[in-house]
């Protein structure tokens, strides 16, 4: 997968690209959320994103990140707009945990669903299968041992989507996010019988 291939949303200030690695520094209050709970609605994260029509495929990377503050967070997103998108990360809580967590959003309206891992944790493999409309996001501390986070549909998320990764910091903060192995391939979820 060659990173020429991928355009900014949300294109940060401070960026890096090496061969088979991108280095991106969060600004402060950036976020992707809209409306449940909080009401507010934000969609400034930069992302570095590719698009497919491709209905089964996987995308994967490792993610490491130093991030300090309350919510800030690293990892993969699928986005179709600002109203449909999808994102897992590892979010910042305090110094004894943070929040492995993911978010679908459908027309509109977001979900969070998390489980708390030590804070210590400083880099997360992830690993998105799509089968049409409906998605499989799994996580690993190794890239070789993945367990599933959640299964989830995308309402809108049938046809042409783009997928990557970002960072942000919906906080007063700002911190190094290092995106590499990045690996596209055939379908790793299998059809269920």
């Amino acid at each position: 997968m060659k990173i020429d291939q991928f355009r900014w949303l949300n294109e940060p200030q401070t960026y890096q690209f090496d061969p088979g690695r991108v280095v991106l520094r969060t600004e402060p209050r950036t976020d992707l959320w809209q409306r449940t709970y909080y009401g507010f609605q934000n969609d400034n994260a930069p992302a570095l994103l590719t698009e497919t029509t491709d209905p089964f495929f996987t995308f994967s990377v490792k993610t490491e990140f130093e991030s300090k503050r309350r919510y800030d967070q690293c990892g993969i997103l699928v986005y179709l707009d600002s109203d449909n998108w999808f994102k897992a990360s590892t979010e910042y809580e305090n110094e004894t945990f943070q929040r492995l967590g993911s978010v679908v959003t459908n027309r509109g309206y977001s979900d969070w669903a998390t489980t708390d891992i030590p804070a210590g944790i400083r880099s997360i493999f992830y690993r998105v299968s799509r089968r049409r409309s409906d998605y499989l996001i799994e996580a690993s501390y190794d890239g070789t041992n993945y367990r599933q986070m959640r299964i989830f549909r995308l309402l809108e998320g049938g046809e042409a989507i783009r997928f990557g990764v970002y960072a942000c910091s919906p906080e007063d903060s700002s911190f190094e996010a290092i995106f590499t192995e990045f690996g596209i391939e055939p379908c790793r979820w299998e059809e269920h019988t």
